[in-house]
């Protein structure tokens, strides 16, 4: 059995930095208060603790829990904050998943380098995430369970408790004379995983006392086994990924057997940070997308993205379309935000737009029509943005979302692609080069945070 100690939580934070934050999840419930009490006793964390009490805004006791949160917190002389998030579900989420996605989402924001958060999961919620994952056909990775230990945000995910009884926590705290507090919707098990732990979970143990003993021992080997074939996955991508475009090379990739190619597939969404795949989809994937004419171009989507391919290629999509944002272009600027994706950029070179004529001109951004055409530096005749494209092997839906340059109403630069003759020249220090960049985007990590 492992000991209750505040000696448990150092290990834990053993590879932390001395001087890293430590945010611990507190809700005022039993779990978390045991976890606040045993981090308090840590006198190499002393000053580091700050007790967070994320506000759903779904009981009406809510806020009675949050002053009775920042009590405990003054008393073992800890900091305490209180988080307020919206989790009221969107279209086709559950109650649970909405807090639970709010609640991280919210806690991640926090994160500096190196910070750490803390939550109080331990055995048995490990026992019903696991049971959870099985019910709904998880792989590997989700019979996997919570790991202990896990990148989050800039900072670390950290479940001293994970191995710990349930009983050895109501031991401790009641041992400790602690106060929690209960919140009734735990007794709802209208809840999937209420219903485990209210239902199921006791009738299980009358039968198999050590459940959840022997089912985190069964999470730990699908765990192992996860690790092994997500490097194999990883070296099977390597030659398929190409980095520049975030694409597989699909002729490569049918070389493979068919279930290294569901490896390699997972593999590459995992590292776009999108939800995994059904096996249905997977399966129609590969007999609707990757065996299709090279020249068809057939779309898996889901309800977050879409597989399609040209060419050679397997792409991964938003499911939604985006816009162009159009207009002139600001005197001083120096980018330009089409849309939430990517931006055009004027950077200083020594080939491209003469910097005076820039200066001097009123630049304005416009969408494709249809039938535009340009001449290039060192090539004969005028040609057609639609053959350049294809040259090029542009998708097209990417073709409509490169924005187009004017300067005076004269089309000078396509997106950072071309640029036209009548604009070009060279001139140390004294050009701007036109350049489309992509705007950083926010993702959540693909590991289990249950």
């Amino acid at each position: 059995m492992v000991g209750l100690t505040p000696e448990l939580i150092a290990a834990a934070l053993a590879p932390t930095p001395p001087t890293a934050r430590i945010i611990i999840g507190y809700s005022g419930g039993v779990d978390s208060h045991v976890l606040l009490h045993l981090a308090a006793a840590v006198p190499l964390l002393r000053g580091r603790i700050t007790a967070m009490y994320v506000h759903h805004g779904l009981q009406v006791q809510a806020g009675q829990w949050a002053a009775h949160c920042q009590q405990t917190a003054a008393h073992l002389a800890v900091g305490f904050q209180v988080l307020h998030v919206n989790a009221q579900p969107q279209p086709g989420e559950s109650p649970e998943e909405a807090a639970r996605n709010a609640r991280y989402t919210a806690l991640k924001a926090l994160l500096a380098k190196d910070d750490v958060l803390m939550v109080a999961q331990h055995r048995e919620d490990q026992l019903e995430t696991v049971l959870l994952q099985l019910f709904r056909g998880g792989g590997l990775r989700g019979l996997s369970g919570m790991p202990e230990r896990m990148a989050f945000g800039e900072g670390f995910l950290v479940r001293p408790l994970l191995a710990v009884a349930k009983q050895a926590i109501a031991d401790y705290a009641l041992g400790h004379g602690l106060v929690w507090v209960e919140d009734p919707s735990n007794q709802h098990s209208d809840y999937d995983r209420n219903f485990l732990r209210n239902e199921i979970v006791p009738l299980l143990k009358r039968r198999w006392p050590a459940l959840d003993k022997t089912v985190a021992r069964s999470a730990g080997h699908c765990a192992e086994a996860e690790a092994v074939l997500s490097d194999l996955a990883g070296r099977l991508a390597a030659p398929v990924f190409n980095p520049a475009d975030q694409t597989l090379t699909i002729s490569r990739l049918l070389a493979y057997s068919e279930a290294e190619q569901k490896g390699v597939i997972r593999h590459w969404l995992q590292g776009l940070h999108v939800k995994m795949p059904s096996q249905n989809l997977l399966a129609r994937l590969q007999t609707e997308v990757l065996a299709a004419r090279p020249d068809a171009s057939p779309v898996v989507a889901t309800a977050d993205y879409c597989l399609r391919r040209y060419q050679d290629k397997l792409y991964c999509l938003p499911a939604h379309s985006l816009s162009l944002a159009t207009g002139v272009w600001p005197q001083g600027q120096a980018a330009f935000v089409l849309n939430a994706r990517q931006c055009l950029q004027c950077v200083p070179a020594s080939t491209g737009i003469a910097l005076t004529v820039w200066q001097q001109s009123c630049v304005e951004v416009r969408a494709r029509q249809g039938g535009e055409k340009i001449r290039l530096p060192h090539r004969q005749g005028r040609h057609s943005l639609k053959k350049l494209f294809q040259e090029a092997g542009i998708p097209p839906w990417e073709r409509e979302l490169v924005p187009l340059v004017y300067l005076d109403g004269q089309l000078a630069a396509v997106g950072g692609y071309w640029l036209a003759a009548e604009f070009y020249c060279q001139s140390e220090n004294a050009c701007l080069r036109i350049c489309l960049s992509k705007l950083p985007k926010a993702h959540d990590e693909m590991a289990f945070v249950d």
